[in-house]
């Protein structure tokens, strides 16, 4: 698993185009309550927790390892998504894993809410299963098309604060670039809290190169 991936915020893989926002769809990945007896109906919309406990399921069931679900929603003191934030302007997410070895890299923008793309990520490795169960293909082959995808690294910290390629900034420097910045992409200026995140990042990956 390349170490350049971070479950916040948003690690697209390289090699995938985005989705354009107009022909993202609503999701219909639901929790289903018991009616009486063994009649079953749809209920509410799966919440972000239950999206992930499905997916976490389908995982163990593959046996994947060094999992990463990235997105642009905010993390838990565990690494996984908190749920009860406001939603992300982009839904996105990717899901990164070693199966059998190999890294693996499936992203999902089909739906507007980032819940439903979990669930869809679950509901795609729930049916993979049930090919191999048929013995039309195995798992390893159904996942090929996701095999050796890797995310993308972060951009160099000189290219986010806005120094030149080759300056070689004081800390004060670094810290006033910081700060700048800050007072434009901060989510209480307007910002986005991944912008800030991404800010942080940058200032943080600046201050060890300078002090090396």
């Amino acid at each position: 698993m390349p170490d350049a991936i971070t479950a916040y915020p948003l690690c697209w893989p390289s090699g995938h185009g985005r989705r354009p926002a107009a022909e993202r769809r609503l999701g219909r990945f639901t929790t289903m309550e018991r009616r009486s007896g063994n009649s079953w109906r749809s209920a509410q919309p799966v919440t972000l927790e239950q999206a992930r406990r499905r997916l976490l399921e389908e995982l163990e069931r593959i046996a994947a390892i060094n999992v990463v679900l990235s997105s642009d929603v905010p993390l838990r003191q565990d690494g996984w998504p908190m749920s009860g934030r406001r939603a992300p302007d982009d839904p996105a997410v990717a899901l990164y894993f070693t199966f059998l070895g190999r890294p693996v890299a499936m992203p999902c923008d089909t739906y507007t809410e980032v819940a439903q793309n979990i669930a869809a990520l679950a509901a795609h490795i729930e049916a993979t299963r049930a090919i191999e169960r048929h013995g039309v293909a195995s798992i390893e082959a159904m996942f090929t098309g996701f095999i050796a995808i890797r995310g993308p690294g972060p951009k160099p910290w000189r290219e986010v604060l806005g120094f030149p390629t080759d300056a070689r900034p004081s800390r004060e420097d670094i810290e006033a670039k910081r700060r700048t910045l800050a007072k434009q992409h901060h989510p209480d200026a307007g910002g986005s809290e991944p912008a800030m995140a991404e800010i942080n990042a940058a200032a943080d990956a600046a201050l060890q190169d300078v002090g090396r």
